[in-house]
C-alpha cells in the first residue's frame, strides 16, 4: 500500500474539528493564510507525488524507517515485552524532523520563501533550521528565554545551521510565549512566510497536518511489530506535551480497539502543587493558540480562567495546552492519559540508561516512567510499544544538575 493510501485511511477532522475540539480561533488577518494552507494541504495529502518526495527525503536524509527495538533487559525488569520506536536515531535526534520535512516540501510547493517556527526543548527548532538549510531558505526561530538557557546546546546548533534565534522575554519565557511571538510574526509576513508549527496544536489544519506527517512513526511501528512479534501490541505509550509524537504513534492504531493508547503528561513537582503540565489530567476546556482543547488555567478569583504557567523539568512538555485530537481521544475514552513527576522521569531515564545503554530525552523518560503501570495491565505475555521521541544529549546539563543537587 502506498503512503498516500495509508494516509487516506486516517480519519479527517470534520469541519476542522475532532468532535468539539479544534477549530480556527485566530485573528481575522490570519484567516486568508489559514485558508490558503488548508487548500494546499488537502491537495498535497491526496497527491502521490507529494508523498513520494517526502518519503524519499525521510529515507535518504533522515534515515527512516527508524528501528523498532526489543529492549530485552528493560522488558525483564518491567515484566512485559517492551519495544522502543527509536526516533532518537533520526537525523537531528528526534521525531520532529518527520514533520519538518513534510511542511518544508509543502512550503516550497506554495511558493513560500521564508520559514519561521517556535520551539521549547529546541528539537523542533533544530529540525526546522535543518530543513531550511537543506532547502536554502532563511529561517527564524522563536524560543522562550528560559528555554534558551536550559537548552543552550540546541540554540547553538540552530545558529550553526544558519537560523536566527529570537529569545522571548515576555510572559513565562517558555514555549507558550514563543508560539505567541511566532504567530505575531506570521500575521505581519503572511505573504512570503510559512509558519512551521512543531506539534499537533494551533488552528486547523495544523493538528491534522502534523498528525498525518508524524503518523510515519505509527505506520512503521505497526508493520514492524507484525514482522517481529506476529501480532499487534497490547499497548502503545508515549509522552504528551503538545502531543505530536504520541499522535504520530497512536493514529495508525486508533481503529485497533484491542490496542491500549496511553499518553503520559508531565506532573512536574506533583499535580497537587500546581507546578505541573498535566493539561489533560488537571486542565479545563478552553482556547489557546487558535484551537479549542484542554488548557491549564488559574483558579483563583483574581485570575480565574487565565492561562496558567506550566512546569516540567522537560522543556518539551511544559506547554499549558494540548493537541485537540488528544482531547477528543480523552473524552471518547479511546486513549488514557496519566502523568509522572520530574523525579519519576529522572529515575526512568536512569533505568533505561542502565538496562539498555540508551540515554533518552527527558520527554521520553516520562513515558518510560509509566511502563510498570502499563505492564501490570497487559501482563507478562503483553507487548508494549514505547515512542522513544528523542535522545537525551540536550538534557545532560539539566540531569547532571539535578543529580548533584545543584
Amino acid at each position: 500500500m502506498s503512503t498516500a493510501d495509508e494516509i487516506a485511511r486516517l480519519p479527517e477532522p470534520t469541519a476542522g474539528r475532532f468532535g468539539e475540539f479544534g477549530g480556527q480561533y485566530v485573528a481575522e488577518t490570519l484567516m486568508p493564510a489559514i485558508g490558503e494552507l488548508e487548500v494546499a494541504w488537502r491537495r498535497a495529502r491526496a497527491d502521490a507525488t507529494f508523498w513520494s518526495e517526502v518519503d524519499a527525503l525521510l529515507a535518504d536524509y533522515v534515515g527512516r524507517p527508524s528501528r523498532l527495538y526489543h529492549a530485552q533487559r528493560l522488558s525483564a525488569d518491567v515484566g512485559a515485552a517492551v519495544y522502543l520506536k527509536r526516533e532518537d536515531l533520526n537525523h537531528t535526534g528526534a521525531h520532529k524532523i518527520n514533520n519538518c520535512i513534510g511542511q518544508a516540501v509543502l512550503a516550497r510547493r506554495m511558493g513560500k520563501r521564508r520559514l519561521i517556527a517556535e520551539t521549547g526543548a529546541g528539537q523542533h527548532g533544530v529540525a526546522t533550521a535543518t530543513v531550511a538549510a537543506l532547502f536554502g531558505l532563511p529561517c527564524e526561530i522563536y524560543m522562550g528565554a528560559e528555554d534558551v538557557v536550559r537548552q543552550a546546546l540546541n540554540v547553538e546548533r540552530m545558529r550553526l545551521l544558519g537560523a536566527t534565534v529570537h529569545p522571548v522575554e515576555s510572559g513565562t519565557r517558555t514555549l507558550k510565549d514563543a508560539m505567541n511571538e511566532a504567530l505575531r510574526d506570521w500575521v505581519t509576513n503572511v505573504g512570503d512566510t510559512f509558519y512551521l508549527i512543531g506539534s499537533v496544536a494551533g488552528p486547523h489544519p495544523y493538528p491534522w497536518m502534523v498528525r498525518d506527517l508524524q503518523s510515519v512513526i505509527g505506520r512503521e511501528a505497526r508493520a514492524q511489530i507484525h514482522a517481529q512479534a506476529g501480532r499487534l501490541p497490547d499497548a502503545c505509550v508515549a509522552c504528551v506535551g503538545g502531543g505530536s509524537n504520541a499522535a504520530g504513534l497512536f493514529a495508525p492504531f486508533v481503529a485497533d480497539t484491542s490496542v491500549r493508547l496511553v499518553g503520559v503528561e508531565a506532573a512536574g513537582d506533583g499535580v497537587a502543587t500546581g507546578r505541573h503540565a498535566a493539561t489533560l489530567g488537571a486542565g479545563r476546556v478552553g482556547v489557546l493558540h487558535g484551537s479549542k482543547s484542554y488548557v491549564l488555567t488559574h483558579e483563583d478569583d483574581a485570575r480565574m480562567g487565565q492561562i496558567a504557567h506550566a512546569h516540567s523539568i522537560s522543556a518539551g512538555l511544559d506547554y499549558p495546552g494540548v493537541g485537540p485530537e488528544h482531547a477528543f481521544w480523552k473524552v471518547s475514552q479511546r486513549a488514557t492519559y496519566v502523568s509522572r513527576t520530574d523525579d519519576q522521569a529522572l529515575a526512568a531515564l536512569e533505568r533505561l540508561a542502565r538496562t539498555e545503554g540508551i540515554l533518552c530525552a527527558l520527554e521520553t523518560a516520562h513515558a518510560i516512567a509509566a511502563l510498570d503501570e502499563v505492564a501490570a495491565i497487559v501482563g507478562k505475555a503483553g507487548i508494549i510499544i514505547v515512542g522513544l521521541s528523542g535522545r537525551g544529549d540536550k538534557d545532560m546539563v539539566t540531569v547532571a544538575q539535578r543529580r548533584s543537587g545543584s
